[in-house]
């Protein structure tokens, strides 16, 4: 057998078992995508909202006024926007709450929410947080915050947008593509993860 057929089928080979595995894995991807929140009993240091999807500043100022937690922290914010203008976005009075809201305006990705929210929580001394962001988007957030930030008590608090169909989501063209492309970027999330943890360790 020539070394190029033999190479070839090497390749091939190694390309189906590539594509079976992810084949595979998103069933339990897309299962293990919350379906509902747990009541938020337990008291934290703060409240860390993801910007990017509709209900999650909503849900984070409902946790604050139920004082589960000192202060919000809402990362990702875009530049020139203040406390009192997403008050009155949530239809909140811009008075009720903006003494306890502090705004991140660095981060435009997951990774660097992750980023943008540990330099925010050591510089507050803070060791407990609720996680506030769409259901879908949870698992990857959930592996960039844990990543950079394994000593803190990150409590998931999913919201979850109507318009996503988690319930045969194979059957909805629009959270089908959601869910698959969110899909590959938890699989790059954990593939850094552990690319940083061998050349850290």
């Amino acid at each position: 057998m020539r070394r190029g057929n033999f190479t070839f089928r090497i390749v091939s080979i190694a390309l189906i078992a590539l594509i079976a595995t992810w084949l595979a894995g998103l069933p339990y991807f897309a299962a293990g995508i919350p379906r509902q929140a747990a009541p938020a009993v337990e008291k934290a240091d703060a409240i860390v909202v993801l910007t990017g999807g509709t209900l999650r500043l909503e849900r984070g100022l409902e946790l604050l006024g139920q004082h589960v937690a000192k202060k919000l922290f809402v990362s990702g914010v875009h530049r020139g926007v203040d406390v009192q203008q997403l008050l009155r976005l949530s239809r909140q009075s811009p008075q009720a709450l903006d003494c306890c809201i502090a705004l991140g305006y660095s981060a435009d990705h997951t990774a660097g929410n992750a980023e943008e929210t540990a330099d925010w929580l050591r510089k507050q001394g803070y060791q407990s947080i609720y996680l506030v962001t769409a259901s879908y988007h949870m698992p990857r957030s959930l592996v960039e915050f844990r990543a950079r930030m394994p000593a803190i008590r990150t409590l998931p608090f999913p919201v979850f947008p109507e318009q996503v169909k988690l319930e045969e989501w194979w059957r909805w063209p629009g959270t089908a593509s959601l869910i698959v492309g969110e899909y590959n970027k938890y699989l790059l999330a954990i593939l850094r993860r552990e690319f940083d943890e061998l050349l850290g360790g």
